[in-house]
């Protein structure tokens, strides 16, 4: 379930769910009795920081860039604008006259902006870059758009590809991440939203020197100021 009703809100959780029995990133769960006549469990958890729907921040990519807890709370949450490409050719670049048209009159100073298109494959697998990835790509025009834009975030479902080649991913993040901007990778369940402005968070865990965290990430559909 995806889906929830909150009051006057609607939740969708945009997370990829985690299967330790399943996933091929690093994730091993230690669930232990500490003893006692009362039951006390708790649980060690071996994982990668790039695991499931995860935020990257520059310390991901720059040695001396910020890592989760160098940056404020506010750069995890926010307004979000959504928008899913249709009318690109596979294997295209989203460059800047593409999100002019999409979405030049929508984005605001400080918004997360989450990118889709209909060529969906899931990210990081053994399909990835081979004959059947059709998605969209994006490059270092695409990361000045959003730096003139002062974005805070990008974030990616299974349409857009981050990782088709050097010469693509590395201005990406060179542009993007030395302005601050975080990247949400391996979002889920877009098509559940029913808006393409909402209110969004996805707050990693404040642990001094991550340069990425998984994250439960969920969109709120309904908040005044946030649509």
């Amino acid at each position: 379930m995806s889906v929830y009703q909150l009051g006057g809100l609607r939740i969708v959780d945009l997370s990829k769910l985690v299967d330790p029995a399943t996933e091929t990133r690093r994730c091993k769960l230690d669930r232990f009795n500490t003893g006692g006549p009362i039951p006390d469990f708790h649980t060690n958890v071996d994982i990668m920081t790039h695991l499931g729907t995860h935020c990257e921040c520059p310390y991901h990519h720059f040695e001396d860039g910020a890592d989760v807890s160098a940056l404020p709370i506010t750069s995890f949450i926010g307004r979000c604008i959504y928008y899913e490409f249709k009318d690109l050719e596979p294997n295209s670049h989203i460059s800047a006259a593409d999100l002019d048209k999409a979405i030049g009159s929508k984005v605001k100073k400080g918004d997360v902006v989450m990118l889709d298109s209909i060529y969906k494959l899931p990210p990081f697998t053994p399909e990835t870059n081979g004959p059947n990835d059709k998605r969209l790509f994006v490059n270092g025009e695409t990361a000045q758009w959003f730096v003139d834009h002062e974005v805070k975030c990008v974030g990616f479902g299974d349409g857009v590809s981050i990782e088709n080649c050097n010469e693509d991913v590395k201005p990406f993040h060179d542009i993007c991440m030395e302005k601050n901007i975080t990247f949400l990778e391996v979002v889920k369940n877009l098509d559940e939203l029913s808006t393409d402005t909402f209110f969004i968070s996805f707050a990693p865990m404040y642990i001094k020197g991550l340069d990425s965290c998984p994250v439960r990430v969920y969109a709120i559909e309904g908040l005044k100021d946030f649509s």
